[in-house]
C-alpha cells in the first residue's frame, strides 16, 4: 500500500510514464494480497478530483492517472477473485469516473488552444451538457438493469455504522468490523494522536501537490478507522507520517531558536536583547527536552504493546495470577488435537464461524461454515441450530450431514470470548434468513428486558442447543473458591 502511495506521488510530480507503471505494478500487487485495495483506487481519482477543483490539474497529472487507471485496471483483473468487478461494481466507479474527466479535461485544454472567444464557450457548454446527459442515462440504465453492482455491505457499513447491524448482522457480528474506541486509539497510536493535527496544519500550511493526497489519505483513513477497528491498519502508515512531519517542523523551529540564541553577538545589542533571547532560549529548550521525552517513551510504549498484546497466537492463550505470574491456556490446541486424533478423517464438524479456519488446519477436519463470512445463508443455518431446541436443531443437523457439534464455555475458567457470549449474533444471524424467521432475539430475554443465564433467563434461551450443550451438568462444577456449585465466573451468575 506505501509503495504504491510513494509511487503515485513521485508520478504526480514527475509526469513519468515509468513512475506511474510502477505505481500500477505496486497497485496489482496490493489487489493480489489485500481486499482493502479498494481504498487505493478510491483515494487516488479523489486526489485527482481535488486536484481538478483546485485549479491543479496538469499535463502531469494527467499521464500519472491515465496511465495508473489503464494498466492498474487491466492487471487487477487478472485476479480470479476481482475479475471484471474493476468495471462492474459501484466501488470502483469514482475511478472509472474521473479517469473519464480526466479525458474531458485534456480535450478541452486541447480545444482552448485550437479555438478562441465566444465559439470555444458554446461548444464548451455543448460537451458538458451531452456528456453529462450521456453518462447520467447510461449508468442509471446499468444499475436498473444490474450490470452495475451495488455497493457491498461492508461499503455501507463504512458510510452508515449502523447499516450491518440493522440488515447484515453477519458483517456487525465480526469484532474487527466494530466501532474503535478511543482508549484503542491511544493504546494503539500513543503521541501520534496529538502530533497527527500537527502535520495536518503545516501541511495546510503549505499546499502542494503531495501534500493535498497526505491530508486526504489522513482525513479518510481516520474516519473509516473510527468505523472499524481493522481499519487502523489503514490509518497506521499516515499517523507515522503526518506525527513526523509535526514533529520535525516543531523541531526545527525550536531548535533554529536555540541555535541562534546561543551564538555569539556583539556587546552593544547583546544588552539589548538580552532578556528576550534568554526568554527564548528557556522555552526552546523546555520544548526541546519534552518532546524528546514523549518521543522517547514512545518507543518503550510501542515496545510494551508489540510484546504484550500483539505477540501472542490466539490459539494459545495468556493471564496473569494474582501473584504476577503468567498462566497459560493450551484448551483450543488440545482440543484440536483431540479431534484430530479421535474422530474419522471423513467426521463433518458443526461450529460457530470463529473457529472455522483452526479446525480446518488443526483438526484437519471439514466444518460446515469458517471465517470467509461470504456465505451468510450457511452461518444463518448454524445459527439456527445453535438457538434451536434439541429436537428441531437434530433435523438441521441431519440435514447438514453433521456428525459433530463443537462449543467453546469458558464459564469455568474465566473465558470472557465464549460461544455463550457470542450467542445473541447467533440468534440474529440465524433470524436473518427466510428459513429463520422464526427465531427472535426478543425471545431471548427475560422478562425484564435482560440476557440472563440464570434462573431468571428465558425458557427458548435454556431449551436452545447451545445452552444445554454449555451447561450439561453445570450444577455439580465448582469453579471458584468461595462462590457456589454452578457458578459462572463470565456471567457471575450461578446456574442451578
Amino acid at each position: 500500500m506505501l509503495l504504491t502511495y510513494y509511487a503515485w506521488i513521485k508520478s504526480v510530480k514527475t509526469g513519468s510514464i515509468l513512475w506511474s507503471a510502477f505505481t500500477a505494478l505496486a497497485y496489482f500487487y496490493m489487489v493480489s494480497s489485500w481486499g482493502g485495495y479498494v481504498f487505493l483506487i478510491n483515494l487516488i481519482p479523489m486526489h485527482v478530483f481535488v486536484l481538478m477543483v483546485t485549479g491543479r490539474f496538469s499535463h502531469r497529472i494527467y499521464v500519472a492517472y491515465s496511465t495508473v487507471y489503464c494498466i492498474g485496471t487491466i492487471l487487477s483483473m487478472q485476479i480470479s477473485f476481482v475479475g471484471f468487478q474493476p468495471v462492474q461494481t459501484s466501488e470502483h466507479m469514482m475511478a472509472l469516473g474521473v479517469f473519464g474527466l480526466c479525458q474531458i479535461l485534456g480535450g478541452i485544454n486541447y480545444m482552448r488552444t485550437k479555438i478562441i472567444g465566444d465559439d470555444f464557450q458554446t461548444l464548451l457548454q455543448f460537451i458538458i451538457y451531452l456528456i453529462g446527459g450521456v453518462v447520467i442515462a447510461f449508468g442509471t440504465l446499468l444499475t436498473i438493469t444490474g450490470k452495475i453492482a451495488p455497493w457491498t455491505g461492508r461499503f455501507y457499513t463504512l458510510l452508515d455504522p449502523s447499516y450491518a447491524k440493522n440488515h447484515i448482522p453477519i458483517i456487525a457480528s465480526v469484532s474487527e468490523h466494530q466501532p474503535t474506541s478511543w482508549s484503542s486509539f491511544y493504546f494503539d497510536l500513543h503521541i501520534q494522536v496529538f502530533l497527527f493535527p500537527v502535520g495536518l496544519y503545516f501541511c495546510f500550511s503549505k499546499l502542494t501537490d503531495a501534500n493535498i493526497f497526505v491530508i486526504l489519505y489522513g482525513v479518510t483513513s481516520i474516519y473509516f478507522a473510527g468505523v472499524m477497528v481493522r481499519l487502523m491498519l489503514v490509518l497506521a502508515p499516515v499517523m507515522c507520517i503526518l506525527s513526523g512531519i509535526g514533529a520535525s517542523s516543531m523541531l526545527s523551529t525550536y531548535m533554529t531558536q536555540y541555535l541562534e540564541s546561543s551564538s555569539k553577538v556583539p556587546e552593544k545589542k547583546l544588552k539589548k536583547n538580552e532578556s528576550s533571547k534568554s526568554m527564548k532560549s528557556e522555552i526552546a529548550t523546555a520544548f526541546v527536552t519534552m518532546l524528546t521525552f514523549m518521543l522517547i517513551s514512545y518507543v518503550f510504549h510501542c515496545t510494551w504493546v508489540t510484546s504484550e498484546a500483539y505477540s501472542s497466537p490466539s490459539i494459545v492463550l495468556s493471564a496473569r495470577s494474582h501473584d504476577g505470574s503468567q498462566v497459560i491456556f493450551d484448551d483450543f490446541r488440545e482440543a484440536y488435537y483431540w479431534l484430530r486424533m479421535n474422530t474419522a478423517e471423513d467426521a463433518r464438524v458443526m461450529s460457530w464461524w470463529d473457529y472455522g479456519y483452526q479446525i480446518t488446519a488443526m483438526a484437519n477436519r471439514t466444518i460446515l461454515v469458517d471465517n470467509n463470512t461470504w456465505n451468510n445463508t450457511h452461518i444463518s443455518r448454524v445459527g439456527q441450530a445453535m438457538s434451536s431446541g434439541e429436537d428441531e436443531a437434530y433435523e438441521i443437523m441431519r440435514e447438514l450431514d453433521v456428525d459433530y457439534v463443537l462449543v467453546i464455555f469458558g464459564g469455568v475458567v474465566g473465558y470472557s470470548s465464549d460461544d455463550i457470549n457470542k450467542f445473541l449474533w447467533m440468534v440474529r444471524i440465524g433470524g436473518s434468513t427466510e428459513k429463520g424467521r422464526h427465531i427472535k432475539e426478543s425471545d431471548y430475554y427475560s422478562p425484564s428486558g435482560e440476557f440472563r443465564v440464570d434462573k431468571e433467563g428465558s425458557k427458548k434461551l435454556k431449551n436452545s442447543l447451545m445452552y444445554k450443550m454449555c451447561y450439561y451438568r453445570f450444577g455439580q462444577v465448582f469453579s471458584e473458591g468461595g462462590k457456589p456449585a454452578g457458578y459462572d465466573r463470565v456471567r457471575n451468575a450461578e446456574i442451578g
